[in-house]
């Protein structure tokens, strides 16, 4: 998970030096940045029924393997691009395989820790979140001293390397060796498995969907266009701390809130309830994205408000899935939880939007209002929809299994 984090957060310092070098438009090139997250999302439920499919012991291997493999070759690719076209081919490539990579490791998680579901993925998606904190500055300096297509290279190839290797140590639990569920007051486990069919049956699913696609969206128009967002506001090159500038402080603290915040907000779900937790987290992101956009134009208030949105945002790696998984059980979590998943993808195309509507305003202060808008939409449907709603699927479940099992 760390080794292919940078692939979404350290993207942001390719833009530029590509735009130099070919003059391409920032649009064109972020179209790119869209087809990975698409491509990253949308093929998980394949991913996901080809590791379940496998069985415990080869599924994880053979997916993560072959992840590392497309990881590099996609990065190589980016490295040689002379065109738009050739850069697309890039992102999906590196798209499927961290995909794959992704959807495996996740999948793990919800099968082996159904005690603490919430806190197992969190740590895991938190290697994702926060891996490329470790690449940000390397990165960066290799892009100014070597140029972006030699870091692409080196980069990629050194990443899918070591993914191919590490992917033979992994494993899903075998029968017995887990258990299938745990529930408590406040974290309600069904003991039935969906199929994927099934789950994309049930209204819960959808609304999940709907919920993560609003707050995806506005996690990732940060992600994507905040060395912009720092040069727009005039502050990007400005000297903060111990010689980094406003943007390297920014991504490098950003990275590591993202990644804390999954592991955290996770425990907290686990302790509260998934849908309280969503109210917490959605809420707080809401007003953080308010304060960057209307505070954000000095460097430390920069540094701190955007931290603050990547703290409330990475949560949706940890809550969603873990609340896919109560709700539909643990036999197909990897392709169910995928399919979810792809809600991500889907909100990847409104991140040009954002582009559009800064050159139409002039500003990113309606964008920030916007994705603080959809924050607090959400916030309402986890209390006031979702959790009425999962409560009556499960207790249906419940008397169900009973039915079945006295007849």
């Amino acid at each position: 998970m760390v080794l292919i984090a940078n692939l979404q957060y350290g993207w942001t310092l390719f833009v530029q030096p590509m735009a130099q070098a070919h003059g391409w438009t920032v649009a064109g090139i972020q179209v790119a940045f869209s087809l990975f997250i698409a491509f990253e999302t949308w093929a998980t439920p394949i991913d996901g029924w080809i590791v379940d499919s496998l069985g415990p012991r080869l599924g994880p291997k053979a997916m993560v393997a072959a992840g590392g493999i497309l990881v590099a070759v996609g990065w190589i690719i980016n490295s040689i691009a002379t065109t738009l076209p050739m850069l697309y081919l890039g992102a999906v490539l590196s798209g499927i395989g961290a995909g794959g990579v992704y959807a495996t490791c996740v999948g793990n998680a919800v099968k082996w820790f159904a005690d603490r579901r919430g806190l197992a993925v969190g740590l895991t998606a938190a290697g994702f979140g926060a891996g490329a904190a470790l690449t940000v500055i390397p990165i960066r300096a290799m892009i100014s001293s070597s140029g972006y297509q030699s870091t692409f290279f080196w980069f990629g190839l050194v990443q899918g390397v070591i993914i191919f290797v590490a992917a033979w140590l992994l494993r899903a639990p075998l029968a017995g060796e887990a258990p299938v569920a745990v529930s408590s007051a406040r974290v309600q486990q069904t003991t039935r498995s969906f199929s994927p069919f099934e789950v994309l049956g049930t209204p819960t699913f959808w609304l999940l969907y709907v919920m993560f696609v609003l707050v995806s969206a506005s996690g990732l128009m940060a992600t994507a266009q905040l060395a912009l967002i720092a040069k727009n506001f005039g502050i990007s090159d400005t000297v903060l701390f111990l010689g980094g500038t406003t943007l390297t402080v920014a991504l490098i603290v950003d990275n590591v809130m993202n990644g804390a915040a999954r592991p955290f907000f996770g425990w907290v779900s686990d302790v509260i309830g998934r849908e309280n937790t969503m109210a917490l987290a959605f809420g707080l992101g809401g007003i953080s994205y308010w304060l960057l956009g209307a505070l954000g134009a000095s460097p430390w208030a920069f540094v701190i408000f955007a931290a603050l949105i990547f703290f409330t945002w990475g949560e949706i790696f940890s809550l969603f899935p873990s609340t896919c998984t109560d709700t539909f059980g643990s036999k197909y979590a990897t392709v169910n939880a995928s399919l979810l998943y792809t809600a991500k993808g889907t909100s990847a195309f409104l991140v040009p939007l954002a582009n559009v509507f800064k050159d139409m305003t002039g500003s990113w202060h309606g964008v920030f209002v916007a994705t603080a808008i959809a924050n607090f939409i959400v916030v309402a449907l986890a209390l006031f929809v979702l959790k009425p709603l999962r409560t009556a699927q499960l207790a249906g479940t419940t008397a169900h299994a009973q039915v079945r099992a006295t007849s």
